[in-house]
C-alpha cells in the first residue's frame, strides 16, 4: 500500500537501512507483505543499461536520466504497483529522488526535465534521507562493504567532488532549498537522518520514523485503499470457499449467498448494537476497559469483519488478515479476542498436540455482522456518528435516510464505495441474486423493502 524509499548519497547507509525498516514492518506491521528492492535494477535488462551508463558516465545526463527513467517505469508498474494494490509495503533502495538529483542537479539536466522523463512512475508515499559526511562515505565505497559484487569499476561519481555536489543536491532538494517538481512533491520527507554514530543509533531513529508515519495513517499516494480493500477481501473470501474447520459439534457457517437469511441489513445491525452493548456493560470492568464500548467502533467492524471470511487463525495470522486498511495493533487484536471469547462469540480451541497458538472462528450467529461490517466499513464513521445522535430509541431502519438527507458529496461518494463491494460480498440473498447497483437500490436493500 505504500511505497517507502531510502535516498542519500553513496556510501550513507541506505542498504543497512532497508534492511533495518524491513525488520520493524515485518514485527510491527500488518501489511500483507513486506517486500524490498532497488534502483537501478541489476539483475534486469533495463536497470542494466542504468548501471552501465554510470560506470564511465560516457551517456551523458540526458541518456543517463533516460536509462534510469525507462527502468523505473518498468519497476514501477510491472512490480512495484501490483504489490502496493494487494496491501504490501514496498521499500526501495534508491527511486526517483536519485535520478533528480544526480542528472537533474549535479548533471544539470534540470529539476523539471528529469520529473518529465519520470512523471510515471510510482511516488513514494514516505522517503526517508540519509546523510554523510563525503569522506566517511567514501571510505565506507573503498573498503567495499558497500559495493555489489559485480561491479569491478569505480563508478564516475565516486570521486570526493562529486560526492560533496551529490551532498549539495540532496541538501537542497529533500531539505526545501529548491521546489520539489510535480509530481513527486506529494510525499512525506523526513531527514536528513546522520549516520555517523553507531547501528544501534540508526535502528532507534529509524523505528521512530517509520512508527510516526505509519501512526499518522496518511492516504497511500498511488493506490486506492478501496482497491487495496477489494483485492484482499476478494482474495480472503476466495481463499476459504469450500473450506471446513475441524471443530467437532460446530454448526456450519452461512453460505456466502445468503449470509444475512432474511434478515433486513438494518435489523442485523441494531441487534448487534445492542447485543454488545448489553455485553459491554455487564462483563468483567477491567476487560470492558480494554475494548471499544459500541459495536460501531474501528477495532469492532474490522476485526468482526474479517473473522467472517476467514476459517480459523491464531492472533498472528488474524493480524495478517485484516491488512493494512483494516489494521488493528497487536494487543488490541488480543483484547478482543479475549472479549469476544468470554461472550461466546467466537470458537477457540487448539491442535491435536495443543502446542501452537489458539485459533479463533467467529460463531455462525455474528457471520453476518461481520459481512455487514466489511460492507458498511467506509460508511462506519457516519453510522457512528448517526447512533450517537439519536438517543436511546434509535431508529435503525431510518439511520442511512437521515445519514444521506443532505445530500453531501462525500456520504455519496462513501456510499458507492459500499455499492462496489457487493461483487465480492453479495446481497445476502435480500434483493435474492440481484446487486444494488445505485444508491436508491442500496437504500432500499438496507431497509429490506
Amino acid at each position: 500500500m505504500y511505497l517507502i524509499t531510502l535516498e542519500g548519497g553513496d556510501g550513507s547507509g541506505k542498504g543497512t537501512a532497508t534492511k533495518m525498516i524491513s525488520e520493524i514492518l515485518l514485527k510491527e506491521s500488518s501489511f500483507s507483505s513486506v517486500e524490498v528492492t532497488a534502483e537501478p535494477r541489476r539483475n534486469h535488462p533495463l536497470g542494466k543499461l542504468a548501471v552501465e551508463s554510470v560506470r564511465t558516465g560516457d551517456a551523458g545526463p540526458l541518456q543517463e536520466a533516460g536509462f534510469f527513467a525507462a527502468d523505473r517505469l518498468d519497476h514501477s508498474h510491472m512490480w512495484i504497483r501490483p504489490r502496493l494494490a494487494m496491501g504490501s509495503v514496498v521499500i526501495s533502495e534508491r527511486n526517483v529522488h536519485s535520478s533528480l538529483v544526480y542528472q537533474g542537479i549535479v548533471g544539470d539536466l534540470g529539476l523539471e526535465q528529469v520529473a518529465r522523463l519520470n512523471s510515471g512512475a510510482m511516488i513514494p508515499d514516505l522517503t526517508i534521507w540519509l546523510d554523510c559526511d563525503p569522506e566517511v562515505a567514501l571510505k565506507r565505497i573503498n573498503q567495499g562493504t558497500l559495493r555489489m559484487e559485480t561491479m569491478n569499476k569505480t563508478e564516475y561519481f565516486e570521486t570526493d567532488e562529486l560526492q560533496t555536489k551529490i551532498r549539495s543536491g540532496f541538501h537542497s532538494l529533500l531539505g526545501g532549498g529548491v521546489p520539489m517538481p510535480s509530481p513527486f512533491n506529494q510525499g512525506a520527507i523526513v531527514g536528513p537522518i546522520m549516520n555517523h554514530g553507531t547501528e544501534g543509533e540508526l535502528q532507534e531513529e529509524i523505528r521512530h520514523t517509520i512508527r510516526r508515519f505509519l501512526n499518522s495513517r496518511p492516504t497511500p499516494i498511488n493506490v486506492s485503499t478501496q482497491e487495496v480493500e477489494l483485492n484482499l477481501i476478494r482474495k480472503s473470501m476466495n481463499a476459504n470457499d469450500g473450506q471446513q474447520t475441524l471443530d467437532v459439534g460446530a454448526s456450519p457457517s452461512k453460505d456466502h449467498e445468503d449470509w444475512l437469511q432474511g434478515e433486513a441489513p438494518w435489523r442485523i445491525l441494531s441487534n448487534a448494537v445492542k447485543i454488545y452493548s448489553d455485553a459491554w456493560e455487564s462483563t468483567n470492568p477491567k476487560l470492558a476497559s480494554t475494548v471499544p464500548r459500541v459495536a460501531l467502533s474501528e477495532t469492532v467492524f474490522s476485526i468482526i469483519g474479517t473473522l467472517s471470511m476467514i476459517s480459523s487463525v491464531d492472533v498472528k495470522q488474524l493480524r495478517s488478515a485484516l491488512g493494512p486498511v483494516r489494521s488493528v495493533s497487536h494487543r488490541h487484536t488480543q483484547r478482543m479476542i479475549q472479549f469476544l471469547d468470554v461472550q461466546q462469540w467466537i470458537r477457540r480451541h487448539r491442535t491435536i498436540l495443543g502446542r501452537e497458538a489458539p485459533r479463533s472462528e467467529l460463531r455462525p450467529d455474528w457471520q453476518a455482522f461481520g459481512k455487514l461490517s466489511l460492507l458498511l466499513a467506509p460508511l462506519r464513521p457516519k453510522l457512528h456518528e448517526w447512533y450517537r445522535k439519536a438517543g436511546s430509541s434509535p431508529r435503525w431502519k431510518d439511520a442511512l435516510t437521515h445519514i444521506l438527507k443532505d445530500g453531501d458529496e462525500s456520504i455519496i461518494s462513501d456510499v458507492k464505495l459500499c455499492i462496489q463491494r457487493f461483487e465480492i460480498i453479495g446481497s445476502g440473498g435480500i434483493l435474492g441474486s440481484e446487486i444494488p447497483s445505485d444508491i436508491d437500490a442500496f437504500r432500499r436493500w438496507y431497509r429490506g423493502d
